[in-house]
């Protein structure tokens, strides 16, 4: 395998390390939190601050922060590049605009995490960031359908997981042999719990666009208290806070068992100078 290559699949397998990391510490301060132990309902920029407060935390937060940065190399190479083959459908040029926001959600939180470590980042309410930017969004012609997109477009993804989670077709990118026992289940696990949250935000952000009230928005952490606010609620927040501990756990046997077609450095100099051409 090529140098570059050799690299470029490093750095996506510490990618998928640092997402566990961040999923799992969502999930374990929640089920803390669920039952009575402490912990919080947080998102990920709340796990990122709790990484820090460890015990050599900044030398882990910058491990953390590489793969997050990572992650976002390996998302633009899935959407832009097409790294794992998915065409040029309509199905398949969803997912991979899909990734392509993924891989700037990620660079957001790698810088976050820099900014933590050289002190010069803001606090991560993530509830006030979701909240300010649909006021931004309401504010443009067509605001409130373009907050309710936005809605759809979360919930859209939220169906996407859960069939993710009812199929298994994950599996398909994954070279784990044996190990397919229990990394198929945490995947499942995973992908169900995520397909809550992101139905839980898609909904908040519809409520949003109707009520023309930026303060309706939600993120993961906000999603998470509004479970614990339903009947059973307590029930079904450690039942999804399991399952983003499980997904975290998952994305470790990613880093693992992964397959990642990753190209020569010379074919995505290719396709930035045929985009610029």
């Amino acid at each position: 395998m090529p140098a570059s290559r050799n690299r470029l699949e490093q750095l996506a397998r510490l990618g998928y390390a640092a997402r566990g990391a961040v999923s799992l510490v969502v999930g374990g301060l929640a089920l803390l939190a669920a039952f009575g132990k402490g912990g919080e309902a947080t998102g990920s920029k709340g796990a990122l601050e709790a990484l820090m407060a460890q015990p050599l935390g900044e030398v882990l937060l910058a491990v953390v922060a590489l793969g997050l940065f990572g992650f976002a190399l390996w998302r633009a190479l899935q959407a832009v590049l097409d790294a794992d083959g998915e065409g040029r459908s309509a199905k398949a040029l969803t997912v991979r605009a899909g990734r392509a926001l993924t891989s700037v959600t990620y660079v957001s939180l790698g810088i976050f995490a820099l900014g933590l470590i050289f002190a010069t980042g803001r606090g991560g309410d993530e509830e006030q960031s979701a909240q300010d930017w649909t006021g931004w969004l309401l504010g443009q012609p067509f605001g409130r359908w373009l907050v309710a997109a936005a809605g759809l477009a979360i919930i859209g993804a939220a169906m996407g997981m859960a069939v993710k989670a009812w199929t298994a077709s994950f599996q398909r990118h994954l070279a784990c042999g044996p190990a397919a026992s229990w990394v198929i289940p945490l995947g499942r696990a995973g992908f169900a719990a995520r397909a809550v949250v992101f139905l839980v935000v898609g909904g908040f952000l519809l409520v949003a666009a109707w009520q023309t009230d930026p303060s309706e928005a939600r993120g993961l952490g906000g999603a998470l208290e509004a479970l614990q606010q339903q009947p059973y609620g307590r029930a079904m927040f450690a039942l999804v806070a399991l399952g983003l501990a499980a997904f975290g756990a998952f994305n470790f046997a990613q880093a693992r068992f992964r397959r990642i077609a990753t190209p020569e450095a010379s074919e995505i100099a290719a396709a930035a100078r045929a985009r610029t051409t």
